[in-house]
């Protein structure tokens, strides 16, 4: 069979395959070149999308919360300073030994012994316990007086291994006890730095 392509007598089937083939070829030629390449890297930026979004909404969790945190520290800190109260530093530890033998005799006890015992640090470095040995006699009511200041002190004074006996004289209404009275003290970090330097 002889085409005349001149003539224009070409078959009609001939005439769709020559418009459709290119035309098909075009179209898988641009997806395939064009569409596809650009349809990947809408992909990757929606991705990058959602991504950014989460990092916003995980931002802005924390900026709302910075408020809470921020009142929070502030508490935090207030809640600090007052246990720091409760805690001497070395050289007010003395004062308050002092202020315990004075509400001794206040009370109306008579002390007998006041022995400091070796300073006990904690495992942690955190505070040093500071013991004192004492021996007193008085009524048993002034000897209730005197643990009820104690326990007003704002300081961190500890009453331990109390022992209490009628030994004072026979007949009186007078005990004799022995306890041990502790304090704490912070444990300066700033003077270890140094000296460690040194």
């Amino acid at each position: 069979m002889v085409i005349d392509l001149k003539t224009g007598s070409m078959p009609q089937y001939l005439k769709i395959i020559f418009i459709v083939v290119p035309a098909i070829i075009f179209i898988v030629l641009a997806v395939t070149l064009i569409f596809s390449p650009k349809n990947k890297e809408i992909k990757r930026l929606g991705d990058s999308i959602t991504k950014l979004d989460n990092e916003i909404k995980t931002s802005e969790v924390k900026v709302r919360r910075l408020d809470e945190l921020r009142a929070e520290n502030t508490r935090l800190q207030a809640q600090l300073e007052e246990l720091k109260e409760k805690l001497p530093e070395e050289k007010e530890v003395s004062v308050l030994l002092k202020q315990v033998s004075d509400l001794g005799h206040k009370s109306g006890l008579v002390i007998l012994l006041w022995k400091p015992q070796p300073r006990k640090p904690d495992p942690k470095g955190i505070y040093v316990e500071i013991p004192v040995s004492m021996e007193i006699i008085g009524r048993y009511h002034d000897l209730g007086v005197f643990f009820s200041h104690i326990s007003r002190i704002k300081r961190i004074v500890n009453i331990s291994n109390i022992k209490m006996d009628s030994g004072a004289k026979a007949g009186s209404n007078l005990l004799k006890g022995a306890f041990t009275a502790s304090t704490f003290s912070a444990v300066d970090t700033s003077v270890e730095g140094t000296a460690s330097k040194k």
